[in-house]
């Protein structure tokens, strides 16, 4: 690649933020000069890759969208090249660029996620074990006999079992994964014991993308109508999250199980190329998912928003669990993960590394919008992890002044103090950048967002601020070993009566989801002093709350939470 061709590259790059009239007809240009380039390297070729997939999202115009698209379709022949001249392709297996067509991936999957990867037809007969890096052992010799026959006679007293010979042998002319896969499926337990049998062999899986739709290279979706982009992009500072909140809430489209069933698949596409999975990505139920439809118009973006909660067997047992996705003119742009009590809501929101000077402040106010006007929720809080605890990379995008330039505040006063002086250095010195040492400091403690008028709600600003529900099941397991000798079964046993009596309900009859969330709740109330003296009207409706925890949508149950005032107080006692 001639360094002409690297300079039309920067170009290209540069341009990818330029709006305006000629700005389509330059960007194109240089796209086809760059199609016809011979990339040398692979950090070459996938800075091409992420450029074209930003221009895809947000194009200039509709020759721009065609010619990405055409690009991008064929990516995976300039990925092959590079192999076949003998390029180094491990930078295409880094956790920020995976996925690209024409490559390979090799993971460690849930036992969801695995199933869900070898059973798909644009994967099938793809997937393989990584036997190079399968050190199997003890787990396999202990689970395996129960479909793999005789195989104890060899794993209980050999020392050089030959795990793979004894795999292929039992999978004859299927896959292993494959076969693997529907042994456990087959296995007479629920699926989250099949789940804990299957993960503990951590079996490594590798899978070759070719030129599959599943690839980040052409994963979007095609759209009625386009948003081209004419002006800059809204930056950061042009939001106003307290007037973006205030606005109209987004309407919200429940979608049919069929048309569920294509977003859970959509949203497994979306992170297993990036090497990610979160609890409720994984697990979505296909029967809650509703969608945002913000419009193709100038106040809309061509953005559009879904969100889904946990089928009821898979719930958490106290918060209520919100998962969704982004897209962008009908490009994956982020994922979200929303988990609430009451009014409270604890918001993880991640824009993939391509699209991050991409309109991320004004997407996210869009996002809150949709979240809180579904969970009912008026205090808005990001996690540490968020802000960079523990995390390198939000500490290098300087996560933390995302989020304050928006308007949240830190909860603890240490942290909020330092944040105003940080502010008065930047104020100070245009030049100033805040060290990541301090930024490390800052991500120490959640930061909080009460919406416009929640004062008037919920009486107390802050009443959140020191709230986590981990306090709650501490001191759960403090009280379990301290009055049960450590034993979980004759807890739930001796709470859950115990609850019954005061409440003067027997749930025998219960469903088994709603009898394990009253057991849940009898653990968390079990020393509460006072419950005895609630009024008829209140025990009542805790016993509704708790019956609402199993129910078809999970949203009931988080907006019975937000009306129960005395529960609301106990709850923030004991997590605080």
């Amino acid at each position: 690649m001639a360094a002409n061709s690297l300079d039309q590259l920067t170009q290209l790059e540069a341009h990818r933020y330029r709006f305006g009239r000629d700005e389509a007809v330059r960007v194109v240009k240089l796209l086809k000069r760059l199609d016809a380039a011979r990339f040398p390297d692979s950090s070459s070729v996938i800075r091409f890759h992420e450029a074209l997939l930003f221009l895809r999202a947000f194009p200039q115009g509709p020759v721009v969208m065609r010619v990405t698209e055409r690009i991008l379709n064929g990516f995976q022949k300039k990925v092959d090249a590079l192999r076949k001249r003998g390029a180094d392709m491990e930078d295409f297996d880094t956790f920020e660029v995976s996925g690209i067509a024409g490559t390979q991936m090799e993971d460690t999957l849930s036992f969801d996620v695995a199933s869900w990867l070898v059973n798909i037809r644009r994967m099938r007969n793809k997937v393989e074990i990584a036997w190079e890096n399968y050190a199997a052992g003890r787990e396999l010799g202990t689970i395996g006999p129960r479909f793999i026959p005789l195989l104890e006679d060899d794993a209980f007293v050999e020392a050089d079992t030959p795990w793979r010979r004894w795999l292929e042998a039992a999978a004859g002319k299927k896959r292993v994964p494959e076969w693997l896969i529907s042994r456990f499926d087959k296995l007479p337990l629920s699926a989250a014991q099949k789940a804990e049998l299957y993960e503990s062999l951590r079996v490594p899986l590798r899978w070759s993308l070719e030129n599959s739709t599943i690839s980040r290279t052409r994963n979007w979706k095609p759209v009625r109508r386009v948003f081209y982009h004419s002006q800059p992009l809204i930056s950061r500072s042009q939001v106003s999250l307290a007037a973006e909140l205030a606005r109209r809430p987004p309407q919200l489209t429940r979608l049919s199980r069929g048309q569920g069933e294509q977003v859970m698949d959509m949203i497994r596409e979306v992170m297993q190329v990036r090497y990610r999975e979160l609890y409720g990505t994984t697990l979505g139920d296909p029967a809650s998912v509703v969608r945002a439809d913000l419009g193709t118009h100038k106040a809309g973006r061509g953005v559009t928003i879904y969100l889904w909660n946990l089928p009821p067997d898979r719930r958490l047992p106290l918060r209520a669990y919100v998962a969704g996705l982004t897209l962008k003119n009908g490009v994956p742009i982020n994922y979200i993960e929303a988990i609430g009590l009451c009014e409270w809501m604890e918001v993880g929101f991640n824009t993939f590394y391509t699209f991050r000077g991409g309109e991320a402040g004004w997407i996210y106010a869009q996002v809150l919008r949709c979240l809180c006007h579904r969970m009912g929720t008026t205090c808005v809080s990001v996690y540490p992890y968020q802000l960079g605890h523990d995390n390198e990379e939000a500490i290098e995008s300087g996560a933390f002044w995302f989020y304050r330039k928006l308007g949240f505040r830190p909860g603890r006063s240490d942290l909020q103090k330092l944040a105003e002086r940080e502010e008065q250095k930047i104020a100070a010195d245009k030049n100033y950048r805040t060290p990541a040492r301090t930024l490390k400091r800052l991500a120490a403690g959640h930061v909080f967002y009460e919406l416009p008028g929640s004062q008037l709600l919920r009486k107390e600003v802050g009443a959140w601020d020191r709230f986590s529900t981990r306090n709650i099941g501490l001191r759960v397991n403090r009280r379990m070993a301290r009055d049960f000798g450590g034993d979980a079964g004759l807890m739930r046993e001796h709470s859950r009566r115990a609850l019954e009596k005061m409440l003067g309900v027997s749930a025998s009859s219960w469903t088994p989801l709603e009898k394990a969330a009253f057991e849940n709740f009898a653990l968390v109330l079990g020393d509460v002093p006072g419950l005895r003296a609630w009024t008829r009207e209140e025990k009542e409706d805790l016993v509704r709350i708790i019956r609402a925890k199993g129910k078809r949508d999970e949203m009931l149950y988080l907006h019975l939470t937000q009306l129960h005032e005395r529960l609301r107080k106990v709850l923030l006692t004991l997590g605080s």
